[in-house]
């Protein structure tokens, strides 16, 4: 699960011409979030729309998934929402609980939103609690059921949600959804996962590394497993793993994926999963999806997906292994 970032500033850096043609035109609009940073490179060719302007739709839009969707701040709608307050679901609440309850029923309850107080508990989700009794985590499974939640969504009925596991993919949808409507072609969309189409400012598809998941590689890019390149058209982009959120107590592990379903944190041999799919968000989902069933499952998942990409970092004998599938691009 990861936090929505909430936009503190934003800066227009010019790129300069790249490799393309003469009239290509690179800018990065860059701005720094609420535990981390963002960039959003894009070319503006063919794109009458002001850089300035461009930099203050995507505030507005990062400003408002904050104040609709994040369980950070206290005065979004999501925070009211879950407090047991009355709400007026704004078309982001509406939008993404509707999603969210489409991988719920998709994935068997293995991804839930519902299961809030069960990240809560473990110290993964909104407060720092931590190793829960057996009776505590049959009793918060018991209570957590996302169908309780009226069909007006103005009202939680006892329920709290968690979008952390999907709300970074559907930002950065909604920040190409909006750049494309100017007629923007080539973007890099990074706002802690990524959506990319079209070619880098070299004139070439776009390029990410996977890190390599060792316990405590918290700085991206300092340590790279492997590299991928796109194939030119519109993606969404996502890993998930266990190697940057976790605890150890009593000598043992305890991760931030919760199997829902077990109301536990998982105990299996992967530790990272990159999704390649057509949106961010489908991307986000199913990367956390395969973190939650463990290899083998994940596998299958992806082999069984026409219109899905992974790649699967696991362990076995000691050793760190890989898994790509047959569309998955390494370079």
């Amino acid at each position: 699960m990861r936090p929505i970032f909430r936009i503190i500033c934003l800066a227009v850096l010019f790129l300069g011409l790249s490799a393309c043609t003469p009239r290509d035109r690179y800018i990065a609009i860059s701005g720094y979030a609420q535990g981390g940073t963002y960039t959003v490179k894009l070319n503006l060719k063919g794109v009458t729309a002001r850089p300035e302007a461009l930099r203050d739709g995507i505030d507005s839009i990062l400003t408002r998934i904050d104040t609709t969707l994040s369980g950070y701040n206290k005065g979004s709608q999501l925070s009211r929402f879950n407090q047991g307050g009355s709400i007026v679901p704004n078309d982001l609440f509406r939008e993404i609980f509707l999603a969210a309850k489409a991988y719920r029923d998709e994935t068997g309850g293995a991804l839930d939103v519902a299961a809030a107080p069960l990240f809560d508990a473990w110290g993964f989700g909104f407060s720092n609690d931590s190793l829960p009794s057996a009776e505590t985590v049959a009793a918060l499974m018991e209570a957590c059921d996302l169908d309780r939640i009226p069909e007006d969504l103005t009202h939680a009925d006892g329920q709290r949600l968690n979008y952390n596991a999907i709300a970074q993919g559907y930002s950065c949808d909604k920040v190409a959804a909006y750049l494309r409507s100017f007629g923007v072609k080539d973007m890099l969309v990074d706002i802690g996962e990524i959506f990319c189409d079209g070619l880098n400012p070299s004139g070439r598809p776009w390029t990410l590394a996977v890190d390599k998941p060792v316990d405590g590689n918290n700085d991206p890019g300092a340590q790279i497993q492997a590299k991928w390149q796109s194939s030119g058209g519109p993606c969404g982009v996502v890993t998930s793993g266990n190697y940057r959120k976790f605890y150890i107590r009593d000598g043992k592990k305890y991760a931030h994926t919760i199997d829902p379903r077990s109301g536990r944190p998982v105990e299996h041999n992967l530790l990272s999963a990159t999704i390649v799919a057509p949106t961010a968000m489908d991307a986000d989902a199913y990367a956390t999806y395969c973190m939650v069933i463990g290899l083998q499952e994940a596998r299958a998942f992806i082999e069984g997906r026409a219109d899905l990409e992974g790649y699967l970092i696991y362990e076995e004998d000691g050793q760190m292994k890989t898994w790509a599938s047959e569309g998955f691009n390494l370079i």
